[in-house]
């Protein structure tokens, strides 16, 4: 049970029974004489990668503070002063380099790293060490969880997915070192008990047999939950209640979907490494707001502050029906200039920025300190090519998004010039958290002009 005294733990949890939840941050979690004191929130940094490239001439927009948001990203439009289109920026370690094909491969493996990965599909890979692991390894330890790493299509980490390059190059954009993928966690049951579950709940078993009775975390946790709410001022309360509130609907649409598994005949459901785990809603468009949801909770509670999500593995076949695209998308995108084909692969451009959208939103709509968690975040979307019909690793679809806890200019569309590295901008970024790196895979320097004032 939590104790009052003058300030709650910022890493305090409810507990109960076999459960334990992270709480958000609350007034009561700063000390009285630090109330009226200035504080600055962490920073949350996360990396959202779409697939295959996007079609360019619908994702650039013109130069300037003013600039116009594109067809491509206009969804983004109630966040648009807290945006960054960055234009030029390249990430040479995609390119061949002599390897022959296996673009695509390169593409997710060097996009975080900046490093042209080994071309082998055996055991011997070899590639660099990610952005977002550098940043948990440095302010990993102040959270529960050091970082997360999510998706929405599996794929193994052997055998040849490439012209001759591993299955783990494709299926990761996150590595803790150079033979080391964190290939995405697929299944939001696994996210959210990694989330909130302890004990008896991390065996398989006991949550099959939870999520047959429909049992709730909240239920192991309600008394702990009742206590803390009675010591707490009438804001912390309304925080309180809206946090369990938005817990118990992420695993209510976790349950029902686990349910639709059982209803099909899927008691015995793979394991999450697997493509196709049990509680994955069938439409995409669900799928992705679950897991876009799990991970803005992560950042609500703190606990963690670095996350990658991949929207698609590289060289995604997945199909879009639901839009009107039943072709599958990596074949798509070689199309050749067929204008018909291009129209297609727009509107699937559209779809994950819509989605993506979805999650600014939730972020913009939560508070955190003084503000939201939006405003305390830096997060990348983008993809490892630009065209993805030529294979293209140049001229990148870059999007910051967030207000970086007020360290960069927003609003803005930033052109720089050719072959500038993109790992340049994650030694800015990393700078901002305090990170202090000498270098990151093939970076120059750091990316200039984001702070309005170089």
């Amino acid at each position: 049970m939590l104790v009052l005294k003058k300030a709650i733990s910022r890493r305090a949890i409810l507990r109960g029974g076999c459960a334990a939840l992270a709480l958000p941050a609350l007034d009561a979690m700063i000390p009285a004489l630090a109330r009226g004191a200035a504080r600055q929130q962490p920073v949350r940094l996360a990396f959202v990668y779409v697939p295959n490239g996007i079609i360019m001439k619908h994702w650039t927009p013109a130069a300037g503070a003013d600039f116009a948001l594109s067809s491509a990203i206009e969804p983004l439009a109630p966040c648009r002063n807290q945006l960054l289109l960055l234009s030029g920026l390249a990430q040479n370690g995609g390119r061949a380099l002599g390897d022959g094909p296996g673009d695509h491969a390169r593409a997710a493996a060097s996009y975080l790293t900046g490093v042209h990965p080994k071309k082998t599909e055996g055991a011997d890979i070899h590639n660099g060490v990610s952005v977002d692991q550098v940043a948990a390894r440095s302010i990993g330890q102040a959270t529960r969880l050091p970082s997360i790493e999510l998706g929405l299509e599996g794929g193994g980490l052997v055998g040849n997915c490439d012209s001759g390059y591993s299955c783990a190059y494709t299926n990761s954009i996150a590595w803790g070192g150079p033979q080391t993928p964190l290939p995405p966690e697929l299944n939001p049951r696994a996210v959210f008990e990694r989330l909130f579950g302890d004990g008896e709940l991390r065996d398989r078993a006991t949550r099959l047999r939870l999520a047959k009775q429909e049992r709730s975390l909240l239920d192991f946790v309600a008394e702990d939950a009742g206590k803390l709410r009675r010591d707490l001022g009438a804001t912390d309360r309304t925080k309180l209640d809206e946090y369990l509130s938005s817990v118990r609907e992420i695993e209510r649409r976790i349950q029902m979907s686990e349910k639709q598994d059982r209803e099909r005949g899927n008691d015995a459901a793979p394991e999450p490494s697997l493509a196709k785990p049990a509680g994955v809603p069938v439409a995409f468009e669900q799928y992705a707001h679950l897991m876009f949801d799990l991970m803005a909770v992560a950042f609500q509670t703190d606990s963690t502050r670095v996350a990658t999500f991949m929207m698609g593995r590289e060289g995604s076949n997945r199909t879009y029906s639901s839009i009107g695209v039943p072709e599958a998308h990596h074949g798509l995108s070689h199309h050749m200039g067929n204008e018909e084909r291009i129209a297609k692969l727009a509107k699937i451009n559209r779809l994950h920025v819509e989605l993506f959208g979805y999650f600014l939103a939730k972020l913009k709509a939560t508070p955190d300190g003084d503000g939201t968690l939006l405003d305390h975040s830096m997060i990348v979307y983008g993809s490892g090519l630009s065209d993805g019909n030529a294979h293209w690793h140049h001229d990148l679809p870059v999007l910051l998004a967030g207000g970086a806890n007020g360290a960069f200019k927003m609003g803005r569309h930033l052109q720089y010039d050719k072959e500038t590295p993109l790992n340049n901008l994650f030694m800015a970024m990393l700078d901002t958290m305090g990170v202090r790196e000498t270098a990151l895979g093939d970076s120059s320097g750091r990316l200039p002009r984001l702070t309005g004032l170089t």
